[in-house]
C-alpha cells in the first residue's frame, strides 16, 4: 500500500508515517521546514519529504492521502489529491483500517500526562518481553522514536480528544477501538474546538462507552472530571492515586507513597496493589503527578501480565519524553530545559517540579503561547496564577497570532501585568531575539531557564546554549557521525547507541563537536567510556565538565558504581573525579563483554562512585 501524508512533521504524524513503513508499506510525505525531533526521526527512517506543498507532490499516485487536522479543505494538497481522485484520510482512520484489526488497543487519553504514560507503558511491556506496538506523540528518549511495530498482540496509542480532519470534527480517540484505557485528568482544554467542560466531558464519555464489557478501563481516583466520566464505562474500572501522609494504600485499586530521597535524583517510592506491596520503585521523573502517571501505566501493564521485576527495571530505566522536562545543556554553570506544557494547570505543575528538583539560583521561565488554546484569553486568568514557582516570567510573542480571532486572543502584555500582580516578575518580549538577551543578560550560574512551548519557540534554547558558549548536552543522532570520528582519532571504538547509553557532547557555537563522553549502564553499574576532546581545545577543562556531567546524570538514574579503563588519566580519574582501583572481577560480565570495555597492557581498571563530590 502507497500512503502519502500532508503534514508528515507532526509528531503524531511522523509516528505514524514510522509505523505504517515499519508494517511494510511504501509511506512518503510533505511538510514545510522540519525541526528535531521529528526531522531527525523521519530521516532515520529514510522516510522520503517533500518540502513544500505542491500538487506533483502526488506524482507517485498513492493508494491514500492522510490529511493532517491543521490542513483546510483548500490546501493545495487536499485539492489535488480530489481532482485525481485520491481516497482521503485521516491518519486515526487509517489506522483504524489498518492496524488496529490485528491489534488489542491500549488506549492513554486524558488532557494532562498523556505522551509520558503511554510512553511509560510502552517501556514497561517492552522490558516485560510483551513486544508492544506503539504509536505516542511524542519521542520517548528510551526507544528514540514514536512508534513501534512489535510481534505482540497489542498496541499502545496516545489518545488524543482533539479533532481529527476537516472531514471528521470527531475527536481522534473515537478510531481507536479501546480494548484498555487510560483516563489521567478531564479538565477543559482545546478551546478552539469545544465550547466548555462540558462538551469535553461528552467527547471522554463517548470514548469511556466504545471500551467493551470484557475490557478494563484506568482512572485516576483524584481527578473528579476523570472520575466522572468512568461512570459511562461498561467494563471494569480501576482507579489510582498517589497517597498524602496517613492515606490508606487501600484506597485505590493502585497506590504508591514516596519514601525519603536517598540522595541519587532518583524519586523513592512504594506500590501498593489493591493494598498489598509491590515494593519500592525508583525513577528519574520529577512531581508527584508523575508517581500518577507511573501508577496508572503500571495497572494497565499487570493487566497485560507484565512481572513485578520487570517493572521495577522499566520505571528505575525509563528516561522520559523528549520535550518533557528535558535538559537541553548545561553551558557556563547555567541549566536549559525545556517542556511541552501548555494548559496551566501543566505549567503549575511543570514548573513547580522543575524547582523542586533544582532548588538552588533562580529559574527564569521562558513562556510562548503557541498551541491552540494557549493563544486564547480564555486560558489569560489560569496562566497569571500558574508561575508561582518562577522566579521571573517572560512571556515570548503569540505564535501566529492572525489564526486567532481578535477578540478571542491572548494578550502578552496583559498577562505579564497579571503575572506581576500575583508576586512574580514578569515582562512580555515582542520577539525571540529580545527575549533571550533580556534571559542572558541576567542568568548566572546555578540558575536554570526553563523553555515552555509547543514549537521550536524560534530556536530559543539553541540561542542561549550558544551565547553561553561550550554547553554540556546530549547528544542528537546526527552528532554521532563527529562522535565517532573524535573517539577514532584517538583509537578508541565507536560508540553504539542504545537504550541503555548515553552520550554528552561539547559543541561549539559554529556546531563543531569538540568534547564527548559516554556512559552506558547495566543495572546499578556502568561503564564510563570514550571521553574524548578535540586536541586543539585540550586543557581548558572541558574533559572535567563532561566527566562531572556524566557522572550527575548517573547518579541521577540510580547507578551505584561507575567503572572505567585507562591508560594515561589515572592521575585525573582520581584526583578530579574519586576514581579508586577496581578488580575485574567485581563488574557485571556484561560490562566486561562491552566492546568498549578494552584492557590492553598499559590499563588500568578504576571505579567512582557517583555520589562522591568531586573537585
Amino acid at each position: 500500500m502507497k500512503v502519502h501524508l500532508i503534514g508528515i512533521g507532526g509528531t503524531g504524524m511522523g509516528a505514524f508515517a514510522g509505523l505504517l513503513q515499519e508494517a511494510g508499506h511504501d509511506v512518503r510525505g510533505s511538510d514545510t521546514q522540519l525541526f528535531p525531533p521529528m526531522s531527525t526521526q523521519l530521516e532515520a527512517a529514510k522516510i522520503p519529504v517533500f518540502e513544500g506543498f505542491r500538487p506533483e507532490n502526488l506524482d507517485w499516485e498513492p493508494d491514500f492521502v492522510v490529511v493532517g487536522n491543521v490542513c483546510g479543505r483548500e490546501h493545495v494538497e487536499v485539492v489535488a489529491a480530489q481532482a485525481r481522485g485520491l481516497a482521503l484520510e485521516s491518519f486515526p482512520s487509517l489506522l483504524e483500517k489498518v492496524v488496529l484489526p490485528e491489534r488489542r488497543a491500549l488506549v492513554v487519553a486524558g488532557t494532562h500526562g498523556k505522551t509520558t504514560t503511554s510512553s511509560l507503558l510502552t517501556w514497561m511491556l517492552q522490558v516485560a518481553g510483551l513486544q508492544p506496538s506503539a504509536l505516542v506523540g511524542g519521542v520517548p528518549i528510551n526507544l528514540g522514536r514514536g512508534y513501534l511495530f512489535g510481534r505482540g498482540p497489542s498496541i499502545v496509542l496516545e489518545g488524543d480528544e482533539y479533532d481529527t480532519a476537516f472531514f471528521d470534527k470527531g475527536s481522534k480517540f473515537f478510531h481507536y477501538r479501546p480494548f484498555r484505557a487510560i483516563v489521567t485528568s478531564v479538565e477543559f482544554d482545546h478551546a478552539d474546538i469545544f465550547a466548555d467542560l462540558d462538551a469535553v466531558k461528552a467527547a471522554f464519555v463517548r470514548f469511556v462507552e466504545l471500551i467493551p464489557p470484557e475490557g478494563d478501563l484506568v482512572v485516576c481516583a483524584d481527578d473528579a472530571g476523570a472520575m466522572e466520566v468512568s461512570r459511562a464505562a461498561r467494563c471494569k474500572v480501576t482507579t489510582y492515586r498517589v497517597l498524602g501522609d496517613g492515606d490508606d494504600p487501600r484506597s485505590a485499586d493502585y497506590t504508591c507513597r514516596v519514601e525519603a530521597k536517598r540522595g541519587r535524583g532518583m524519586m523513592v517510592f512504594e506500590v501498593f496493589e489493591r493494598g498489598t506491596s509491590l515494593g519500592e520503585f525508583q525513577t528519574t521523573l520529577v512531581g508527584t503527578y508523575n508517581l500518577g502517571n507511573v501508577l496508572a501505566a503500571l495497572a494497565v501493564a499487570r493487566q497485560e501480565g507484565a512481572s513485578v521485576p520487570a517493572l521495577h527495571d522499566a520505571v528505575r530505566r525509563f528516561l522520559g519524553v523528549k520535550r518533557r522536562q528535558e535538559l537541553l545543556g548545561i553551558a557556563s554553570g547555567i541549566r536549559v530545559v525545556t517542556d511541552f506544557a501548555h494548559h496551566p494547570t501543566a505549567v503549575r505543575l511543570t514548573t513547580t517540579a522543575i524547582r523542586r528538583r533544582f532548588p538552588n539560583g533562580r529559574m527564569y521561565v521562558c513562556f510562548e503561547p503557541r498551541s491552540a488554546s494557549s493563544r486564547r484569553a480564555v486560558f489569560s486568568d489560569g496562566y497569571a496564577e500558574s508561575f508561582a514557582a518562577a522566579s521571573r516570567v517572560l512571556v515570548g510573542p503569540l505564535f501566529r497570532p492572525e489564526k486567532i480571532p481578535p477578540d478571542q486572543r491572548l494578550d502578552p502584555q496583559a498577562l505579564a501585568k497579571a503575572i506581576n500582580a500575583h508576586g512574580v516578575e514578569a515582562t512580555a518580549h515582542a520577539d525571540v531575539d529580545d527575549l533571550a538577551q533580556s534571559v542572558l543578560a541576567e542568568a548566572a550560574p546555578g540558575d536554570t531557564i526553563l523553555l515552555l512551548t509547543s514549537g521550536s519557540f524560534g530556536g530559543l534554547g539553541e540561542k542561549i546554549l550558544k551565547a553561553l558558549g561550550d554547553a554540556v548536552m546530549f547528544a542528537t543522532p546526527e552528532d554521532l557521525p563527529s562522535v565517532h570520528a573524535l573517539c577514532a582519532s584517538y583509537g578508541l571504538a565507536p560508540t553504539i547507541p542504545g537504550d541503555t547509553t548515553e552520550t554528552l557532547i561539547i559543541r561549539e557555537p559554529e556546531g563543531a563537536v569538540v568534547g564527548c563522553v559516554s556512559l552506558r549502564m547495566v543495572g546499578p553499574q556502568a561503564l564510563l567510556f570514550n571521553l574524548a576532546i578535540d586536541r586543539e581545545r585540550r586543557g581548558e577543562g572541558l574533559g572535567w565538565m563532561l566527566a562531572d556531567g556524566i557522572l550527575r546524570r548517573a547518579r541521577m538514574l540510580g547507578v551505584q558504581q561507575v567503572y572505567l579503563v585507562t591508560t594515561d588519566a589515572t592521575d585525573f580519574f582520581a584526583g578530579k573525579l574519586g576514581a579508586t582501583p577496581a578488580s575485574v572481577e567485581e563488574i557485571d560480565p556484561q560490562i566486561r563483554r562491552d566492546p568498549n570495555f578494552v584492557l590492553g597492557d598499559r590499563a588500568v581498571c578504576m571505579k567512582i562512585d557517583p555520589s562522591y563530590k568531586r573537585g
